[in-house]
């Protein structure tokens, strides 16, 4: 709303004074209660930021916390794309990763009082979104929690053929892992947890986290091999 228009409306109750004093004999309390409507719509215009994409992030999250629509709005588009990376780790399409960010943006409205300031605004907003997206793959996949698959331990990921490939390459074979495989993944080489986190995470063993962890690694292994002809001793 331009300055024109809010001085209009501003002056809306003036000309009702004007009107009534003329026209009509009333109460000193129904010019009491004009009056006082008049100072109060006043005061709204001057209080009353304006939203917009040069808004700062403080600006916004203050306008969140006033659940002000257009803020809200201004602050999703800015960090949509940012934020999309992460569930798009997690699943192989780009329909539920959007599905997964809406539900953490509704998530990020709803706890705007929880930030504290004490970190990068941009940063608690990404906490939110990965335990989202951690939750939703814990929800969707289903995994072999009282199996034991032996003791896998933790070998490091060599970067041997990760180096001969672009990251854009590399995350659309990890995309081409099965869910579960692709979760464990994620969280481990990514996302750097360990597989007592993972564990506690999805609620499975620690064991099955390593069998994932390692069928993971095989699979990508093979899918090097086919894709990019490398020779065995630059695979993982």
């Amino acid at each position: 709303m331009n300055n024109d228009k809010k001085i209009k409306q501003i002056l809306v109750p003036q000309r009702l004074l004007s009107f009534f004093s003329k026209k009509l004999t009333i109460r000193p309390t129904i010019l009491l209660f004009l009056a006082t409507y008049q100072q109060r719509a006043w005061n709204f215009s001057m209080n009353t930021p304006t939203y917009n994409e040069k808004s700062s992030d403080e600006m916004l999250r203050e306008g969140c916390l006033q659940q002000h629509r257009l803020a809200q709005e201004l602050l999703y588009r800015r960090y949509f794309e940012r934020l999309m990376p992460i569930p798009l780790r997690y699943f192989g399409n780009r329909n539920e990763a959007v599905e997964v960010l809406n539900q953490a943006f509704l998530k990020i409205f709803h706890n705007m009082a929880n930030y504290s300031g004490s970190g990068a605004f941009g940063g608690w907003m990404a906490s939110i979104v990965t335990h989202t997206t951690i939750d939703f793959a814990r929800r969707k996949n289903v995994y072999h929690r009282n199996l034991s698959f032996g003791d896998f331990s933790d070998q490091p990921i060599q970067n041997s053929a990760v180096d001969h490939i672009a990251a854009e390459e590399l995350l659309a074979l990890i995309q081409q892992l099965p869910d579960n495989q692709r979760t464990v993944f994620n969280l481990y080489v990514i996302d750097g947890y360990k597989h007592r986190e993972i564990a506690e995470l999805l609620q499975i063993d620690e064991s099955t986290s390593k069998w994932h962890l390692a069928e993971a690694r095989r699979l990508l292994q093979k899918k090097l091999s086919k894709t990019f002809k490398l020779p065995a001793f630059f695979l993982l």
